[in-house]
């Protein structure tokens, strides 16, 4: 199995150096503004259907956080003409699956289905963006839902609350881009149906949406049948992007936190990102690769083999709830690694700027930096086997720069950086005085009340 995986590896890595890949995209846009990206692959029957809304957590407004998750759960409590439960039933009864997820600049939803059932998910889809069933009773069961959900995915896992509520808050000054994705108990409580409703006719118009759709179609088919099921939906006007601006004097910051649920330590190590799609944003793609990219990257070979530091890392533009297909500025370059208990945060956070230190300082070897292109270029063309995946990036390239060609363009933008352009970017970027650092420590247990001495029984 290892053998065979090797050689996998081996000949993905073979192509991304020797042939160029072409993924046919034809896009177009409905008379109500909702834009579409179809791309026909015939080699399996299977389609995917992506279809993502502009509206994420930072769309939502103070004392209303939250929404955006709970619109997530909300959008499967059924619609005019497909109950509660249906949608579920018809996806998986076809062999299908489906699934949905907000982040910090999107909704998504989508379903994969054997191609002949494209209606099926179209139908579906369209049927719940005009007239998604939003009653007092679905508004209630889906709050308790996104509570529990907290208290199971969060509440009650190690690491996700410094991560996903204490980290934005430390890293971000503005509310829109600090606050957590999951929202309030406090903001859910308080949401009422009119509120619901209102935020559902705003951010759930076909304006301000984008549906792509990849795998066995027919293009003039898939055509028609997506101005049937959405043409005739209402447009509504378009809401105005939200204010994400960060002050400008950006400042070195750092906290604790406390997990009573971590047995290992860990950090969390930021610095402020560039602007999307611009130069730096290329170069610091690569530099992610050179230091987390696989087995031979520096971290790996320096932190978790040399040094023998770290556990486990991961480290991406947009980390924790992107990555840089996702990532849009203002935005953060994280790391989150696992220590070990004999190293401090301290030390892990100077072993890490070590290594930034080493790519300022002395550069980038030729052949490391060819070796990062060809990890970079074969992990895409893996990536991109999946008609799901592909329907994903296809959906986030329009949404967020307006041009789905990136799906291969970005790759050879990616590649094409030198390593004096990684350099210059490291040195611009991941510098001390910008940098932001949470430490996350296992809370002491509490101290196990002391059994009491047995009274002596009376004598009778």
């Amino acid at each position: 199995m290892k053998l065979l995986l090797l050689c996998v590896i081996a000949a993905l890595a073979a192509l991304a150096q020797s042939a160029e890949f072409h993924i046919p995209i034809e896009k177009f846009k409905l008379r109500n503004g909702m834009r579409v990206v179809l791309s026909r692959d015939n080699a399996v029957p299977v389609v995917a259907v992506y279809l993502m809304y502009g509206v994420g957590a930072r769309s939502e407004q103070k004392g209303r956080s939250g929404f955006a998750h709970l619109f997530e759960h909300m959008m499967f409590e059924g619609s005019a003409n497909a109950p509660k439960g249906m949608h579920f039933k018809l996806v998986e009864s076809n062999g299908g699956i489906l699934n949905g997820s907000t982040h910090s600049d999107f909704t998504d939803y989508f379903e994969v289905l054997p191609s002949n059932k494209l209606a099926v998910a179209l139908w579906l889809e369209s049927d719940r963006m005009r007239s998604l069933a939003i009653t007092a009773e679905n508004l209630a069961n889906q709050k308790e839902a996104v509570k529990q959900e907290r208290r199971l995915s969060f509440d009650n896992q190690p690491y996700n609350t410094a991560i996903i509520e204490r980290w934005p808050e430390l890293a971000f000054r503005n509310w829109q881009s600090a606050h957590s994705i999951i929202g309030s108990f406090e903001d859910l409580n308080a949401a009422s149906v009119e509120d619901v409703a209102q935020f559902f006719k705003i951010h759930y118009a076909p304006n301000n949406a984008v549906l792509a759709i990849v795998g066995d179609i027919q293009i003039a088919e898939a055509k028609k049948l997506v101005e049937t099921y959405f043409g005739d939906i209402a447009a509504q006007p378009q809401p105005p992007p939200p204010d994400l601006r960060e002050p400008s004097n950006s400042v070195a910051r750092s906290d604790v936190y406390h997990d009573p649920l971590a047995q290992v330590p860990g950090v969390i190590i930021g610095y402020p990102g560039p602007p999307r799609r611009s130069p730096d944003y290329n170069a610091l793609v690569m530099a992610d690769v050179l230091l987390t990219g696989g087995e031979s990257s520096r971290f790996q070979l320096n932190l978790v083999k040399g040094k023998q530091s770290v556990v486990r890392y991961e480290a991406n533009l947009g980390w924790p709830v992107g990555s840089a297909s996702d990532y849009k500025d203002p935005g953060l370059y994280g790391i989150f690694i696992l220590r070990k208990p004999n190293f401090t945060g301290k030390q892990i956070v100077d072993q890490v700027q070590e290594e930034i230190d080493k790519i300022q300082k002395d550069g980038v070897d030729p052949k490391e930096m060819q070796r990062a292109r060809t990890y970079l270029r074969a992990s895409r063309l893996n990536e991109l086997q999946s008609s799901l995946n592909r329907a994903r990036l296809l959906a986030q390239y329009e949404m967020l720069d307006g041009k789905p060609e990136w799906i291969t363009e970005e790759i050879d933008a990616f590649v094409a950086v030198t390593p004096a352009q990684v350099q210059a970017a490291v040195k611009k970027y991941f510098v001390p005085e910008k940098r932001i650092v949470l430490e996350i420590l296992p809370a002491p247990k509490p101290a196990s009340p002391k059994p009491q001495a047995a009274r002596p029984k009376e004598a009778p």
